[in-house]
């Protein structure tokens, strides 16, 4: 049976998670509890801890209504309670009267008198295998005080798992109480979170994969260089790109590691640069796709080319604004519908230039099977070489069709990011098939003795 507090509590966390937290010091500035069944709660954090960790709560304050403070008397003691709970996700059941097949969140008379829980307090059943655990704080308001602030207090993380702090309180007469101050969460080798870490070892990987194949690539081109085309000057920019934005993305997972925060300047270099990186990369394909430097030395004239140009501009702004969404929003700044509205552009434009790539390479082999038979042995080389990359596409696509379905189902069945240890694997695939797309343009267009194989100035037909 679900309780009350999972019934209210799980859309909440589904939003939460998929909107990305800030830092791992969660800075609360006067925000509001929500009310969900008996109880008014307040989401701290939620982030991925191995052993060995801590949360420390640093100048937490709670002020409650001038109204509610000054119902109490001047010499009361403890006039209004708020409960700091901190739970392993897996022990999401024993916040509230599950176990007593209760809806309820907060105990009532009747429990308090069979001493199953304390009157005015959130209902916790202890875990048996782990008796720290869920962990609850008091702090009492006092007197007509309308304002209490929680002792600096660390809490020491012992097991490994994903880890979620609520400020809950169950006294109606402190509605519209608010919060600020911070927490700050620390993983034993940095403040980087569990879900990221391995993403930060992905990057370096990837900064060290690019420089290898930049390396290679130069190398080739200054053998080469007589005989160098446009084409690969835009090879070399993609390759360049990516090196740069791994190595900025590693940069900036190192910096949240060692401070806990995300610096504005440092995180919109690393997102402009994966902007740019993607947009020329498809810009790329695109025009591979087209023949240029392959069957046609130009575009086909200026309509086509400002057509590209325009396509590759919308889609650098809206991947720019998704990303500075996802990495210098906070988890209160943007709502689901919000950034719901910024993927749609990114998803339209990834389709306009998936059909418009896949249209251009059935018309450029149409016209490659097409050669007079004088011709047929100059450029049975180029045929088999669009043959190659539209087959290479082809796969690219398919995969990325079954992946997004994967993650789709990876995240419809993890909700709470139970599975947090193997998360790092979804944004690791694109990355891994960006860089594989990469490398057979480099090997199927590497520079040679023998530009001809690319162009075909004598071929009229190709011109337009």
């Amino acid at each position: 049976m679900m309780t009350a507090f999972e019934s209210h509590a799980i859309p909440l966390l589904l939003l939460l998670l998929l909107t990305p937290i800030n830092a791992s010091i969660h800075d609360y500035s006067n925000e509001a509890f929500t009310h969900r069944s008996d109880a008014f709660f307040f989401h701290g954090g939620s982030e991925a801890l191995l052993a060995k960790s801590f949360i420390r709560f640093e100048t937490v304050t709670f002020t409650r209504p001038r109204e509610s403070a000054m119902g109490q008397g001047r010499m009361q003691q403890n006039t209004g309670l708020v409960e700091a709970i901190l739970l392993e996700v897996r022990d999401r059941n024993r916040i509230g009267g599950a176990y007593l097949k209760s809806d309820l969140i907060c105990c009532d008379p009747k429990l308090a008198k069979e001493r199953i829980c304390n009157l005015g307090e959130v209902i916790i059943q202890k875990n048996p295998d782990n008796l720290e655990l869920p962990k609850r704080i008091k702090t009492f308001f006092q007197g007509t005080d309308e304002q209490v602030q929680m002792d600096t207090t660390t809490l020491d993380i012992n097991a490994t798992g994903m880890y979620y702090l609520y400020f809950m309180f169950c006294d109606p007469t402190l509605k519209g109480t608010t919060i600020q101050g911070r927490t700050v969460w620390r993983n034993p080798k940095g403040y980087l979170p569990g879900k990221m870490a391995p993403l930060m070892t992905l990057y370096g990987f990837m900064s060290l994969a690019y420089l290898l194949l930049g390396l290679c690539w130069f190398l080739r081109f200054v053998q080469f260089w007589k005989d160098i085309i446009h084409l690969h000057y835009h090879i070399t920019a993609v390759i360049a790109l990516g090196m740069c934005e791994m190595a900025v993305w590693y940069f900036e997972y190192a910096n949240f590691n060692s401070t806990g925060t995300r610096p504005m300047g440092i995180t919109l270099w690393a997102v402009t640069f994966t902007s740019v990186k993607k947009t020329l990369s498809r810009l790329l394909l695109l025009v591979v796709s087209m023949g240029y430097g392959v069957v046609r030395p130009t575009l086909g004239g200026n309509r086509i080319a400002y057509r590209v140009l325009l396509l590759g501009l919308l889609y650098f702004v809206a991947y720019e604004a998704l990303g500075l969404v996802e990495h210098l929003g906070n988890i209160n700044d943007f709502s689901g519908k919000t950034k719901l509205l910024l993927v749609l552009p990114v998803v339209c434009l990834d389709s306009c230039f998936i059909l418009w790539i896949f249209s251009s390479l059935s018309k450029t082999l149409e016209k490659l099977q097409a050669i007079p038979k004088p011709w047929t042995r100059r450029n049975l080389a180029k045929l088999e070489l669009y043959r190659k990359f539209t087959n290479t596409l082809a796969v690219s696509v398919l995969l990325s069709i079954a992946w997004i379905g994967f993650e789709l189902y990876f995240n419809a069945t993890d909700p709470l990011n139970e599975l947090w240890q193997i998360a790092w694997i979804i944004p690791a695939f694109w990355c891994l098939l960006s860089y594989a797309l990469l490398l057979v343009i480099c090997v199927l267009w590497a520079p040679s003795r023998n530009p001809t194989r690319y162009l075909s100035f004598a071929w009229p037909s190709c011109g337009e």
